[in-house]
């Protein structure tokens, strides 16, 4: 084999040993763009359009009437939030469900797996934009609803029928969203 021959045999074999890596980061750049760029926030949920389940939760806070679905037939739509003292998410969509409440949007809410007393020490600390709260200990109403974690909500509208599904907190943003779909709901 001549000096030529050996050195293109020798690049070839510098390129065998390097396309693992060059495919990897590829890969890797593939994937860090879906994740900083993914086409679509939005999650199509299957309860959109269905009727809110059925349910009567007992008080979840002190001063807050006991919740039940009866309260979303009532001619007028609503903002379902699902919380939790515990989530920290919760606290950081606080001050939106504060503005929402402050445009005239009615919240009800439902604690997940929480006690009464830190209910009450989550809204003494981050604001209380609720007009009723209802305690699922055991998140039967959570599951009922299509809800996989805190903090979700959903808009009703005055028949019982859930026409938006909000998965996540709310941040400022999406505050004209829940605006507009409040008002889709009328």
């Amino acid at each position: 084999m001549s000096g030529a021959e050996r050195s293109g045999a020798s690049r070839g074999m510098r390129l065998i040993l390097w396309a693992p890596l060059i495919l990897f980061l590829i890969f890797l750049a593939m994937f860090a763009s879906g994740l900083l760029k993914p086409t679509s926030r939005d999650i199509k949920s299957h309860m959109i359009g269905q009727p809110i389940p059925r349910f009567t939760l007992p008080e979840g806070a002190p001063g807050h009437p006991p919740l039940a679905d009866a309260a979303f037939r009532q001619g007028r739509p609503r903002l379902l939030n699902v919380f939790a003292s515990w989530c920290v998410p919760c606290a950081a969509e606080a001050p939106q469900l504060l503005q929402l409440a402050q445009a005239g949007v009615p919240i009800d809410a439902i604690a997940i797996r929480d006690r009464p007393e830190d209910v009450a020490g989550f809204l003494a600390k981050w604001g209380d934009p609720y007009r009723a709260i209802g305690s699922d200990r055991e998140s039967s109403v959570q599951i009922a609803m299509g809800s996989a974690g805190v903090p979700e909500s959903f808009v009703v509208d005055g028949k019982g029928i859930i026409r938006h599904q909000h998965i996540g907190e709310i941040r400022p943003e999406d505050v004209p969203a829940i605006l507009a779909a409040v008002r889709n709901a009328e």
